[in-house]
């Protein structure tokens, strides 16, 4: 029996609707429909991986151009000063579609939640 596709998939193949930021042979933009800032995007593969944890060394390329697609939308959108990129792996991390996707939020203080200074 064939997987369902997910929501992500449907929008690549332009099953649903919905107003692209940016895209390109192995990617696309959106806003995510449940902002957590007041700019909330998503950058999402057009191959469909899962998790974060079933990509495999083929998908390196793929992964890298995710990346540098993260630097060249914030540019675009003039939110390169200050941005936080999230990955959510597994539903207990908060994912909630299983295909990988790249959060960017900016426009907001995530000092308030104190959210980060550990990292830093």
């Amino acid at each position: 029996m064939a997987q369902a596709k997910s929501i992500f998939s449907k929008i690549i193949d332009n099953d649903i609707p919905t107003e692209k930021i940016y895209e390109d042979d192995l990617a696309i933009v959106i806003k995510d429909i449940q902002p957590q800032a007041p700019t909330h995007i998503l950058i999402i593969p057009k191959e469909p991986i899962a998790r974060l944890v079933d990509a495999t060394e083929d998908h390196a390329a793929l992964l890298g151009h995710l990346l540098l697609l993260a630097g060249k939308v914030t540019k675009m959108l003039g939110i390169d000063d200050a941005f936080r990129l999230v990955i959510n792996n597994g539903e207990a991390a908060g994912q909630t579609v299983f295909h990988l996707h790249l959060h960017i939020l900016a426009n907001k203080s995530f000092a308030e939640t104190g959210l980060g200074k550990e990292f830093s």
